[in-house]
């Protein structure tokens, strides 16, 4: 195989396809410590790209409470269990990745769900790391924890379902590398759902063709707006727009290459599958260091010490304010005193909006002994 540069594991490794990238990289922020599950993401992209006949299972975008909760049923796990025990080097991966795993003859290192996996879009929903017993309560840090982790297509830099294509259905968009699928070419083998990690591509039994996350492009050329996903998040936890192709060539006045080549706080979800995606995820702050450093890498301890004293950091504060706050890319952004000021390609300003809140304690009553909500 092809060796290509993957900067997400450190290192170079195999492709069935020499490197070739893209004039600029679609990309996606989503920070799980904001995340209520309250599915609205979910039912915008449902209800505008997948509410047609055969796509009753498809979920393009869904959300799932981890450690316990997979749609399909143990999508992560069972791709983990067939690389085996992985090993970080510092910033190196020095395990396999699914190409470089990938049995003879084939391209990728996969697994086909069957039908029964995807039975279940919301199994766990709310659990937690362990069962919580009779009488115990919070006090202080989260003895047992658990978090909600939103799912897109990655849009990879490498990705499992094109070099498992064997009708070179599906390609990367030059432009914006988005991930598509040919559907004229597609003649629904699966080889695409097989080898995606993250399981994103679905089949359609109507159709008897394979789809996908487009990255609501229609809707990004015509109006220069964000996904849908991302537009509806009533949480704000998520950022859309564009990244550098190359870390190398970082602009800390873009928010992307700010918060995931500079800051390093948004990081790739599983990265030692080795696709390189385009989806980053601020890690949860109150979560096990040790499944952290199995879900996004060595770089998560150092995410949530950053992410937790963003109130003292004024610019990181500001890049994470602009989450959520206009239906524009925000392709820029700085601070302003206590103001964060999103910014477009065009160079018009997409949001202006408060880092911090006033908030207001009223004195304590030493007659009724209790906070009053007024004056009487």
């Amino acid at each position: 195989m092809p060796k290509v540069k993957n900067w997400q594991i450190g290192r170079d490794m195999e492709y069935p396809y020499p490197e070739s990238k893209p004039q600029k990289q679609v990309a996606f922020i989503f920070d799980p410590n904001k995340c209520i599950a309250c599915q609205t993401c979910t039912m915008a992209c449902k209800t505008t790209w997948t509410s047609g006949k055969g796509q009753e299972y498809v979920f393009w975008n869904n959300v799932e409470s981890k450690p316990y909760g997979f749609y399909p049923l143990g999508w992560d796990v069972q791709t983990l269990g067939l690389l085996g025990p992985q090993k970080w080097e510092g910033g190196k991966y020095a395990g396999k990745t699914v190409f470089e795993a990938a049995p003879d003859q084939e391209s990728v290192l996969g697994y086909l769900p069957n039908e029964r996996d995807y039975e279940s879009p919301n199994l766990a929903e709310d659990e937690c790391s362990a069962s919580v017993e009779r009488g115990e309560h919070l006090k202080g840090v989260h003895k047992k924890w658990g978090f909600y982790l939103a799912r897109i297509c990655n849009h990879c830099a490498y990705p499992g379902c094109l070099a498992a294509c064997p009708r070179k259905a599906i390609y990367k968009r030059a432009e914006d590398g988005i991930v598509l699928i040919d559907q004229k070419r597609c003649r629904g083998y699966r080889e695409c759902v097989k080898a995606c990690p993250y399981k994103k591509p679905f089949y359609n039994n109507t159709t008897r063709v394979s789809e996908k996350c487009i990255s609501c492009y229609p809707k990004m050329e015509a109006t220069g707006q964000q996904s849908q996903c991302t537009t509806n998040c009533i949480g704000k936890i998520r950022l859309n727009g564009f990244k550098s192709v190359d870390p190398a060539q970082a602009n800390k006045d873009n928010p992307f290459d700010y918060l995931i080549h500079i800051r390093k706080i948004a990081l790739p979800l599983y990265p030692q599958f080795g696709t390189q995606p385009n989806v980053y995820y601020i890690p949860p702050v109150h979560v096990d260091p040790k499944y952290l450093l199995q879900m996004f890498g060595p770089g998560a301890e150092e995410a949530v010490k950053a992410y937790r004293n963003a109130p003292n950091d004024k610019e990181l504060l500001a890049a994470l304010t602009i989450f959520g706050c206009a239906e524009p890319m925000t392709s820029k952004f700085k601070a302003e005193g206590d103001l964060a000021v999103g910014i477009d390609d065009k160079g018009a300003e997409t949001a202006r909006v408060p880092t911090r809140e006033p908030s207001f304690v009223r004195e304590f009553s030493q007659k009724t002994g209790a906070f009053l909500y007024n004056n009487s």
